[in-house]
């Protein structure tokens, strides 16, 4: 299957929080999307490897990927090198995305610039037709394959966006897949230990904050994005 965009997250439900916005609009305009999470969020205080799988799973549905996978790397433990870089590179060659969504490039949780920086050089790897990699349980070699755009969702951090999406109308959708991960996020009748995430107030910030960067652009709701190279355009009326 190839997909238009492929979105990795070091934990379930990174994409949707990062994301989640501009994934459902790309899905109404017709865009085949995937999403990769690198570990089961296994370290997480709140729920288990198990809950999360379940949650991810559901998670998925409600937003209309086409597809999800867990390469179940270490939470908390996971690094940037070659055993790493050819998992990463194994789903880029199986999706073939166009434009590649991943982590923050700077952020509270380590894992997240982390997978940030993983994903990002595999992306550049993926292309190098030196570098062998076959199918899954399979012995076929995949083709040498580059992603044209590498996006970096802002997460905890307030960091400032070097371009933004007009997500207005798609807002809830993105909170109704995060509802998913019922043990992760606010819940006045939980008595599961307290996390920064499970707060009212960063449930409540994941709509001030798409509010407020939609106020700077003059739209109901926005959400923001970092590159590692310029962002061009083919005129100056590109921009909204």
């Amino acid at each position: 299957m190839k997909l238009d965009i492929l979105a990795f997250g070091a934990h379930p439900d990174d994409v949707e929080l990062g994301c989640g916005a501009t994934i459902a609009k790309e899905i109404s305009l017709g865009k085949k999307v995937g999403i990769v999470d690198l570990t089961r969020g296994e370290l997480g205080t709140r729920g288990t490897a198990e809950t999360r799988d379940q949650e991810a799973a559901e998670a998925a549905k409600r937003l209309g990927v086409s597809v999800r996978e867990n390469l179940e790397f270490a939470d908390g433990f996971f690094v940037n090198d070659r055993e790493h870089q050819l998992e990463v590179i194994r789903m880029i060659r199986k999706y073939r995305p166009e434009i590649v969504l991943c982590n923050s490039i700077d952020d509270r949780h380590i894992d997240h610039g982390k997978g940030s920086k993983l994903v990002s050089d595999a992306c550049f790897l993926s292309g190098l037709v030196k570098i062998d990699t076959m199918f899954d349980g399979d012995d076929t070699w995949q083709e040498p394959w580059r992603p044209k755009f590498v996006y970096h969702y802002i997460q905890w951090k307030d960091l400032k966006p070097d371009f933004v999406v007009d997500v207005s109308g798609f807002m809830d959708a993105k909170m109704h897949s995060i509802d998913a991960y019922a043990t992760q996020f606010y819940d006045p009748k939980s008595d599961a230990p307290k996390t920064p995430i499970s707060s009212q107030n960063f449930y409540d910030s994941l709509i001030y904050r798409s509010r407020d960067l939609g106020r700077l652009i003059g739209v109901e709701h926005a959400e923001g994005f970092n590159v590692e190279r310029y962002v061009a355009v083919k005129q100056l009326d590109d921009l909204i």
